[in-house]
């Protein structure tokens, strides 16, 4: 193995595989995500969400085939239907509006591809939560203050968004922000790199 690639550049995954303290390389996938999501319509949205991190760390394994490579995605869940990120306040609001009172469900998928030796291995990790009843003065305050609008369902748990909810439930907080790192940690030593000793 020659070193370990995120293929990506969202601050919260390069903050998150930071804490594990091991050499990474964070660089964007050449993957065209919107294409693919189009093709993966008739996939439930956690494997949606899994091949989408599957083709991510799969795009760069033609550049850097020694390497380990991540990559992850994370798609909300509401009744069925796909919570993506809002890109604008006005849909922040209206998806914020949407899941106020009620749970959801937060998939974050990881894949860890090897080109040389041709693995992928992947894990999706779901979360459920709750939030609050909320007033549209709560949502507008919200949106104002923490700007979720990359933000898959539209809110960062990892700041002002935890007021949002009454309960998360799942195995790895971390997963919410991101990138599962209990999950990450044990794919990694699977490919023979250890994050301890």
């Amino acid at each position: 193995m020659s070193g370990v690639i995120l293929a990506s550049t969202s601050r919260y995954r390069r903050e998150l595989i930071g804490r594990l303290g091991i050499s990474v390389t964070c660089m964007p996938s050449p993957f065209d995500e919107e294409a693919a999501k189009g093709a993966l319509r008739a996939l439930p949205i956690a494997e949606r969400a899994r091949a989408l991190a599957i083709g991510k760390a799969e795009a760069l394994g033609g550049q850097y085939p020694d390497a380990v490579i991540i990559g992850s995605d994370q798609m909300g869940e509401l009744d069925g239907e796909a919570l993506g990120k809002p890109h604008t306040a006005e849909n922040a609001r209206a998806q914020l509006r949407g899941l106020a009172g009620r749970e959801h469900r937060l998939h974050t998928a990881v894949a860890l591809h090897h080109r040389a030796s041709g693995r992928t291995e992947t894990v999706v990790d779901t979360h459920a939560l709750v939030m609050r009843a909320l007033t549209d003065e709560a949502i507008a305050d919200y949106v104002a203050r923490d700007a979720p609008l990359d933000c898959a369902g539209s809110y960062r748990v990892e700041s002002l968004g935890i007021a949002l909810f009454e309960r998360v439930r799942g195995d790895d907080f971390t997963a919410v922000i991101g990138l599962p790192l209990t999950r990450v940690v044990a794919l990694l030593e699977g490919f023979g790199v250890r994050v301890l000793g």
